[in-house]
């Protein structure tokens, strides 16, 4: 039967929802309050230059694969992209030498070899073939399923699932886990960055993150266009399945009539009526009443003190020189430990942040460029966009700390404050409100943060939720299962 469907947000779950949902005739209209879709894969304007301001890394393509063919259609149809060979590159404060992480396994484990000797990529090796395990264990049952409760998971993990299970190692750090693997802390940082992917600490994260690190290894692409070009292309798909978009539609209220979802009314008044609803934004907003205190109760509300991560970013058009960048740079601090414990424990920069450089002209090549190029550089920082702001004299003591590791590295970058764009936890919290600022939902730190999160249904019938902050999690390829959960469950006639 044929439902009206209202979508609350362009970002990739919403979209994801909304092409599924017109592929199958469904009524669907997508409202968002800003000029263009993508949510977090946005694109920042530096004169000519675009530069993704979110999310850069394209993985799990198997995802989108199955999303386009269940819209009768595929993913090279819309979207062209190059395989990388060159995962990322590595520096370290004060260390000497740089490490390269390959698409090729064995490649990867020469390279470790030849910079922190071989029983290091022995235990590399260990490492990779323990990622790999646990993201089978919990591919079918956590990963591709609805939400499950602990004991559910069991369950779905069918006959002797308890023991592989256990052995994606939920009970221990992250940190401790990779500890089992490497002597060399510089190795330790570099598997352990894996868990800031989801906004989180490595010292407090679960050891099961490490099945990012096999998602990485099945593959990383470089989408031609840019990270938004995704979303342009999901936008293209929806519309030519039906689908309608509205911009600059800024949902104030969702509606209940008789107890269930009903519409929304606009911040312009007007109302819009339908019997199914799905809220593509944070789920924190929906519970601090960001669409009215009647659906405020659909989700539980998020503690501020399980907020993922934030960050400070610098989007450039600017001239490099030294470091020989590819897309893929981190420039880690000196010290891990006490860069975490700044940013948990003290809620504030860190002194001396590890540093994340996308190189966006670059690939696998890292040749120097004649002329500017268009970078975005990334550090960690707490989300408290909305209580406490960063001031101005952290904010600037934490940009010269930044730009004076990567020289230290070898990295330097010809600034000219006309041609960045600077975005703080405040400036994110603008972009999502209710949220500090944290870009990945609550952080995973312990073994049941993963339930924690909501799944598709909420308490209010007619309104669900998609995003990469809930179930299955946060990334580009997670928030686009969301989006197909939803899909589903709407499909279903749950």
């Amino acid at each position: 039967m044929t439902q009206r469907v209202l979508i609350i947000g362009a970002g990739i779950a919403g979209l994801t929802a909304a092409a599924m949902l017109a592929s199958r005739g469904h009524d669907v209209t997508i409202l968002e309050r800003q000029a263009a879709p993508g949510g977090k894969m946005r694109h920042l304007a530096i004169g000519e230059a675009r530069i993704d301001g979110g999310p850069t890394v394209f993985t799990m393509r198997w995802v989108f694969d199955e999303i386009f063919a269940a819209c009768g259609t595929s993913l090279p149809e819309h979207l062209t992209l190059q395989p990388v060979e060159v995962l990322a590159r590595h520096a370290w404060d004060g260390r000497p030498g740089r490490l390269d992480l390959f698409a090729d396994i064995q490649r990867s484990a020469d390279a470790i070899g030849a910079f922190a000797g071989a029983a290091e990529a022995r235990g590399y090796l260990d490492f990779v073939a323990r990622a790999k395990k646990t993201f089978a264990a919990l591919e079918a049952p956590f990963i591709r399923g609805s939400r499950p409760s602990p004991m559910g998971l069991v369950g779905r993990a069918g006959l002797g699932g308890m023991g592989r299970l256990l052995a994606t190692s939920p009970f221990t750090t992250m940190w401790n886990a990779l500890g089992e693997h490497f002597q060399d802390a510089r190795l330790r940082q570099l598997f352990g960055r894996y868990a800031t992917y989801v906004g989180s600490s490595p010292f407090l994260a679960p050891a099961t993150l490490m099945l990012i690190a096999h998602v990485e290894q099945e593959g990383v692409w470089l989408v031609e266009g840019g990270m938004h070009r995704v979303a342009r292309a999901f936008e293209a798909l929806a519309t030519a399945r039906g689908a309608r978009f509205r911009y600059g539609a800024d949902v104030a209220e969702i509606l209940v009539k008789g107890g269930r979802a009903a519409g929304v009314r606009l911040a312009d008044g007007e109302v819009l009526e339908a019997g199914t609803i799905i809220s593509n934004g944070d789920v924190a907003a929906l519970s601090a009443g960001r669409f009215g205190q009647a659906a405020a109760g659909a989700v539980a509300p998020v503690p501020r003190a399980r907020r993922s991560l934030s960050a400070v970013t610098w989007a450039m058009h600017v001239r490099t020189g030294g470091f020989p960048l590819v897309r893929h740079n981190v420039f880690f601090s000196g010290d891990y430990t006490r860069e975490f414990d700044e940013l948990t424990q003290q809620a504030r920069l860190p002194s001396t942040p590890t540093v994340y450089v996308c190189a966006q002209d670059r690939g696998d090549d890292d040749s120097a460029l004649d002329g500017p190029e268009r970078l975005l550089c990334l550090i960690n920082a707490p989300a408290r966009g909305d209580y406490r702001p960063i001031p101005d004299s952290a904010l600037a003591e934490a940009e010269r700390a930044t730009f004076a590791l990567l020289a230290r590295c070898g990295l330097t970058v010809e600034r000219d404050a006309t041609r960045e764009i600077l975005t703080t936890p405040t400036g994110f919290d603008a972009l999502f409100p209710s949220t500090g600022g944290a870009l990945y939902g609550q952080a995973v730190h312990g073994w049941s943060a993963t339930f924690a999160r909501p799944g598709t249904t909420t308490r209010l019938p007619g309104l669900y939720v998609a995003s990469g902050s809930a179930h299955p999690g946060a990334g580009v390829p997670m928030a686009a299962l969301s989006g197909r959960l939803a899909a589903l469950k709407v499909l279903e006639g749950h």
